[in-house]
């Protein structure tokens, strides 16, 4: 038996037919004797809809409210989920992102976890039922509905197998897990099998849309195995794993110490609690502080509007029992990369949601870029690429290119004009029309020669480029937009990625 959480993206769950289809998997998880945990997103295009509406009555939805509406999408999806895994025979719990004890600071619409205290789920798993949580979403410290941004489900899965100390979190999505590339653009793209954390992390950064970039961070921070698959079929997908790259780390570990769970809640009923340790949620400081072996958080007492049952301090001491002992017989793969003939490359993502920002005629001073975006950061853009062009000869200027997202793009222009006068800079030009094509692969570091063939297979493409940032295992290059798509399939094949027969099947569209 092992403890396995679930998430299922908006497509997985996107009608009442792809309900069933999701509610059958988790009954078949449940009765192969391991205990689950789902964490499920809004239906299809649920949150697209709510924004449309909110779209359509103020052009200044206030952030809060905002937060609340869009909240709904996910509370829908649990409650009929829970309803269909109830109708194949297993009993089944709705949880709110508040009733799981999903913490968040209050930075409305993009909030970050601060700590999970998931006591409920931990109550609805010991006696047998399936916990189903709506993703995306949390409370704050003034008991406000919260959201997590983008990919924010994913985000919330990982968080509760951390806090759990799960075996494995599975990312259900509507393709068989990671490939080379986006099998939308290049159908021959392979799927991988199994990736580190560290290659994952680069993906998911720069285009790549299956997983994200925040819940493969939290992952990676508190040594929870992901398991990438599809839930329109029973093919295994993509593991990652944090260390090695022979093969994918499965955990097999039996936790039949969850027995102990059960056997407080039926041996204690009523009875005197046994002194458990003080109230305090799962953060990532003090779970850090323990290695890759984060315990549960101790819950408070039973607080009005709990089901009632066995005293809450009971049940928590034999659960935090049961999560440390797992967790000491899990084994942990070696940080050491064992097979250095792996591929060079593991995989290609794109990005489509980037604009560049160009500053022409920057004083070459000291201290003139740390103006620019010290002014950028006050805005909240994250940047992705930064260029500084060498000084004109005789002139004392240079030019500073930078890449941010598409929704910073606009409070970043407008903040800098406002502040020209005082940066000195004499126009800022703005390109929306860009992409950017990343190679990543831990196997970069010892092949030289790697950018010799990107920058090859581009020039016989005859794709121009703008930019270039890299890493220890990445190359990025901005090009046109209209040149990316051809640009990704060139540099596929230039690094021999190429299956020689179609193996992506995209099942739902969307990727996610």
């Amino acid at each position: 038996m092992a403890l396995v959480v679930q998430k299922y993206g908006g497509s997985s769950v996107s009608d009442v037919d792809a309900m069933r289809r999701v509610a059958r998997r988790i009954v078949a998880t449940r009765k192969a004797g391991n205990t689950v945990v789902v964490v499920v997103s809004a239906m299809g295009d649920t949150t697209d809809e709510l924004l449309d509406q909110a779209a359509a009555l103020t052009s200044d939805a206030p952030a809060r409210e905002m937060d609340i509406l869009l909240s709904a999408g996910e509370r829908i999806s649990m409650a009929l989920l829970a309803m269909a895994v109830g109708e194949l025979g297993v009993p089944a719990r709705a949880y709110t992102g508040a009733q799981a004890g999903v913490l968040t600071d209050s930075k409305y619409g993009k909030a970050s976890i601060v700590g999970v205290l998931p006591e409920r789920v931990a109550r609805s798993i010991q006696t047998g039922a399936v916990a189903i949580v709506a993703g995306f979403q949390g409370i704050n410290e003034v008991e406000d509905t919260t959201t997590l941004g983008r990919g924010g489900s994913d985000t919330t899965a990982v968080a509760l197998a951390a806090a759990l100390n799960a075996d494995v979190c599975e990312i259900y999505t509507d393709v068989d897990g990671l490939f080379t590339a986006d099998p939308r653009i290049v159908p021959t793209a392979k799927r991988i099998e199994s990736l580190s954390s560290e290659e994952t992390l680069e993906l998911a950064a720069h285009g790549a849309k299956i997983l994200h970039l925040r819940a493969v961070e939290y992952a990676r921070r508190f040594g929870v195995p992901l398991h990438v698959r599809s839930s329109f079929s029973d093919k295994t997908g993509t593991w990652i794993y944090d260390g090695r790259r022979q093969g994918a780390f499965v955990p097999s570990v039996v936790a039949t110490q969850l027995d102990d769970v059960v056997a407080a809640d039926i041996a204690t009923p009523g009875s005197p609690a046994t002194p458990a340790s003080p109230a305090s949620a799962i953060t990532p400081a003090s779970s850090a502080s323990q290695g890759n072996s984060p315990a549960a958080a101790a819950p408070p007492s039973n607080p009005a509007g709990l089901d009632d049952g066995p005293s809450a301090a009971a049940v928590d001491t034999a659960h935090r029992n049961a999560i440390a002992a797992r967790a000491q017989a899990r084994p942990r793969p070696s940080a050491k990369e064992d097979h250095v003939e792996a591929p060079v490359i593991s995989g290609i993502a794109h990005d489509r949601s980037q604009d560049k920002i160009t500053l022409v005629g920057v004083p070459d001073v000291p201290g003139a870029a740390a103006r620019i975006f010290a002014i950028v950061a006050g805005t909240d853009a994250n940047i992705d690429m930064i260029v500084q062009d060498v000084s004109a000869e005789g002139t004392g200027l240079t030019n500073i290119s930078f890449t941010c997202p598409s929704g910073d793009s606009a409070t970043a222009r407008a903040a800098l004009e406002s502040a020209r006068e005082e940066l000195g800079f004499r126009s800022l030009h703005f390109n929306p029309d860009i992409g950017i094509l990343s190679l990543v692969g831990a196997g970069m570091r010892s092949n030289p020669g790697v950018s010799a063939r990107l920058f090859g297979a581009l020039s016989e493409a005859g794709v121009n480029i703008h930019m270039i940032s890299t890493s220890e295992i990445r190359i990025s290059v901005v090009v046109d937009d209209a040149a990316l798509d051809e640009a990704v399939r060139a540099v596929h094949s230039a690094f021999g990625l190429d299956a020689q027969a179609a193996e992506a099947v995209v099942y739902g569209g969307t990727g996610r």
